[in-house]
């Protein structure tokens, strides 16, 4: 399961122009094969046209009242519009630590991006897994906020149906994000907001966000 949970957990956007919420809270159950393991909160607010949205998940999984992964990730990311201009993400995946520093100088849309592997930089106007934004529909690529890497995806419609949002279903539309991993599966309401998350994880497991 390690390394699978956070993928679950375009070359370039276009004009600055916000076009995901100005502000918002998400506060997410996180279920594997519908049992509770934990919770993943998000929080953005806006300053014109910049943005600052801070998570944190902790996961744990239990067997037989044993806990057998554990899992915690913080990270705080600053944008200007629906480019990623800053952020920093701490990771502890069952044990393993991983930790990415990334920014840009002055009016450069060139991104550096820091990992205890090394540096490189990424040109262009780059969006993390930001699935509150769905701006993140039109991507091609998508920066890693655990690993720092670069992740190809495809993103599509993949039908409409009901989602459980605070206990009540509503009904929204599924968008599915191809990656070299798992698929995940992003649902918004009519009014474009984020409000679930599917994926399959190791050993065919269902992870799943749902709102509280």
């Amino acid at each position: 399961m390690k390394n699978t949970l956070f993928l679950l957990i375009a070359l370039w956007c276009g004009a600055a122009a916000a076009t995901g919420p100005a502000s918002g809270e998400w506060n997410f159950r996180v279920l594997l094969d519908d049992s509770p393991i934990g919770e993943h909160r998000f929080a953005l607010a806006t300053n014109g046209e910049e943005r600052r949205l801070t998570s944190e998940a902790a996961f744990a999984v239990k067997l037989l009242g044993v806990t057998v992964y554990r899992y915690r990730h913080s990270a705080t990311e600053q944008w200007r519009g629906d480019c990623l201009r800053q952020l920093a993400s701490k990771t502890d995946d069952d044990g393993t630590p991983e930790k990415v520093d990334a920014s840009t100088t002055g009016d450069s849309s060139a991104l550096t991006v820091t990992t205890a592997k090394g540096t490189q930089s990424l040109d262009g106007c780059l969006m993390s897994f930001a699935y509150w934004n769905p701006a993140i529909r039109k991507q091609e690529r998508l920066l890693n906020s655990q690993s720092g890497k670069i992740e190809a995806v495809q993103v599509s419609r993949a039908g409409s149906g009901t989602v459980e949002v605070r206990g009540q279903p509503v009904a929204g539309t599924r968008w599915r994000i191809t990656t070299t991993a798992q698929p995940i599966d992003i649902w918004y309401s009519a009014e474009g907001e984020w409000i679930g998350l599917d994926s399959t994880v190791s050993g065919g497991r269902k992870l799943s966000y749902r709102l509280k």
